[in-house]
């Protein structure tokens, strides 16, 4: 009876917190869905839109680590409810923060504040996941668990991309806003009840045992030791590589619908906002069928996490090097959908290596992986947008992506590990 509702309580909160991930990416790629929109009325330059763009990244930097910590204190649960309300009602009103002002630069100024401040918010979403994850399953169920919920980026990302579009053509862009804000307030208060329901019973999607789960919390209050962490190379490596990695996600996040919109102007905007990322929620699915299959086989966990992020890092590089050469539509469309869909295999390598090199301060550990690792997402957006402006050369920008992720691909080749270090 017992196991029966733990297995629910599982199913319950997999799915919640899947549709919770759904709509964080949702309201994450709404801009770079408008931008061009937006751009053109309000008369924004390339720099601007890359200023507008990455401005995201830079509040999402500064909230990795405290989301983690504090996730590991007081529960993954509690610090994403209150993160939600604020990433939804500013998804809602970002129609009004765009229109307040009437001069450009104030209006960019106050626009890059308020995107700092929605960055921020949705910062804290994966270090309490990882670490409401490494709390409450056992050890064989993380990766799995986790890789899924991952995967729901895809999901939200292909929602916009593909109900955004429509509503982008049909209703103007202030809809896909309110749409998705709404959504995401709705998400919310299903994680609100659902956080009640888990306070009021003391439920925990786990396969401890209930006697040791208080132990667990309690070597989870640990001091997180840092030091012993830095010195460690393969916990470098794994955030060197993920730094790589996210580069070229956030780089195509950001910056795909203003490629296909400056270089294949007449092509569908549903058409290359959706096939790109429609791949990417099949190949999490079978990052995670071949990393299982690799450990039956007796295969390491290092072995493994290497083998998989190898795939992920080396179709990256390849699709942008081959992208840059491309001047058909359709070759250009299978290029990038090569390097989007090779995001679901880094969902079962570096970015469930946390779990792997400090199961019980993972949030926190993953709160720093992804601090560092968002670092791209302000610093490239940015210099995308500014080589752009200057050169007007999608290939540079391509090049420049796919040399930083084969460099990840070596250093994580090198010193990774999916061995405890702490």
């Amino acid at each position: 009876m017992k196991a029966a509702i733990l297995r629910t309580e599982k199913r319950k909160w997999l799915c919640t917190l899947f549709i919770g991930t759904s709509a964080l990416y949702a309201s994450r790629t709404s801009v770079p869905l408008l931008v061009p929109a937006i751009a053109l009325e309000r008369n924004w330059s390339k720099t601007d839109s890359g200023t507008v763009l990455s401005s995201f990244f830079w509040g999402y930097t500064l909230t990795q680590v405290l989301g983690g910590y504090l996730s590991d204190r007081i529960g993954g649960h509690k610090v994403m409810l209150t993160a939600a309300v604020g990433w939804s009602l500013f998804t809602f009103w970002m129609p009004h923060v765009i229109r307040l002002f009437s001069a450009q630069e104030t209006s960019v100024n106050f626009i890059v504040t308020m995107r700092i401040l929605h960055g921020a918010f949705q910062g804290v979403h994966f270090p309490s996941m990882s670490s409401l994850t490494s709390q409450h399953l056992a050890e064989k169920e993380r990766a799995s668990f986790f890789s899924i919920l991952t995967s729901g980026s895809a999901v939200g990302t292909l929602f916009t991309g593909t109900f955004g579009s429509y509503l982008l053509d049909y209703h103007g862009w202030p809809t896909v806003f309110y749409v998705i804000g709404f959504l995401g307030v709705v998400w919310t208060l299903v994680l609100r009840n659902n956080a009640l329901a888990l306070e009021r019973r003391k439920a925990v999607i786990t396969c401890v045992p209930p006697k040791l789960h208080s132990s667990l919390h309690l070597k989870d209050k640990i001091p997180v030791p840092w030091i012993k962490l830095f010195e460690r190379l393969e916990f470098w490596s794994c955030v060197i590589g993920h730094a790589c990695q996210n580069n070229c996600f956030f780089l195509l996040l950001s910056w795909l619908p203003t490629y296909f919109h400056d270089t294949f102007p007449d092509a569908k905007g549903w058409v290359v906002n959706m096939v790109p990322w429609l791949f990417c929620i099949p190949s999490t699915f079978l990052g995670k069928w071949l990393s299982e299959k690799l450990i039956t086989q007796g295969h390491s966990v290092t072995d493994t996490r290497k083998i998989i992020e190898v795939i992920c890092l080396g179709s990256q590089a390849l699709g942008l090097v081959l992208i840059a050469q491309i001047t058909d539509y359709y070759w250009a469309l299978l290029c990038m959908t090569v390097a989007i869909a090779a995001t679901g295999f880094h969902n079962n390598a570096i970015i469930v290596n946390p779990q792997d090199l400090a199961p019980k301060h993972c949030g926190s550990v993953f709160g720093l992986m992804n601090t560092v690792g968002a670092v791209p997402g302000f610093m490239g957006v940015y210099l995308a947008g500014y080589i752009l402006e200057t050169t007007n050369s999608w290939a540079s920008v391509f090049h420049i992506t796919a040399a930083i992720n084969m460099f990840g691909c070596l250093v994580f080749l090198m010193f990774g590990s999916g061995n405890a270090i702490i």
